[in-house]
């Protein structure tokens, strides 16, 4: 039996045709040809568009930011993906752990459990998926922290969420446009209008 056949795909075309009942978060590791930085969104794959140069910029700004911030009990990724439940996989843009979340190098996700803040850059394709959609998902994981980055004149716009654990649910604790000052999870400055400055 060939590799597509074996994994649902269609050998003409060699594209991915779901199971019944959707794919699960195990199938991101063993589909072949998956394009980079694909997700799984409630059983169904989600290809992300080529990334604007805002965008590209704006995870360097917060990969670079926190890493020269963070505590020593944790550690900073980028780009790498979530198994939330078995029909979820999402991947932010940038996030914080625990530091030895890592099972080894060959790790392609983290558990919701050693992720102490998600962030997300919105794009024009993920506009739902990063303000409607993977909210909830990461708030009823348990994630406490929450970071949605919007573009505003070529500068990033931050709004940080809070997790109520008795809700399961995030609360707005503040938007911020040119700095971004936060005691929690840990104490963070980021200059905001420094996104286009090389590290």
């Amino acid at each position: 039996m060939s590799a597509a056949r074996e994994y649902g795909l269609d050998e003409q075309y060699e594209w991915a045709r779901p199971p019944q009942g959707g794919w699960t978060a195990d199938d991101l590791d063993r589909l072949p040809n998956l394009p980079p930085h694909t997700e799984l969104i409630d059983g169904s794959l989600v290809l992300v568009s080529p990334q604007t140069a805002f965008h590209m910029r704006a995870l360097r700004l917060f990969e670079h930011a926190l890493l020269d911030q963070v505590p020593d009990t944790l550690d900073v990724m980028r780009e790498m993906t979530v198994k939330l439940d078995d029909k979820n996989r999402p991947e932010p843009d940038v996030l914080v752990l625990r530091a030895g979340a890592d099972a080894g190098p060959l790790d392609t996700w983290y558990r919701p459990e050693d992720v102490v803040l998600a962030i997300e850059v919105v794009s024009a394709d993920s506009k739902e998926r990063d303000r409607k959609v993977k909210p909830p998902k990461y708030a009823g994981a348990g994630i406490s922290h929450f970071w949605r980055v919007e573009e505003d004149g070529g500068l990033p716009v931050v709004y940080v969420y809070e997790l109520d654990p008795a809700v399961k649910a995030y609360l707005p604790t503040g938007i911020y446009h040119s700095k971004l000052t936060l005691s929690v999870p840990f104490p963070i400055e980021i200059d905001l209008t420094s996104i286009n400055r090389r590290p």
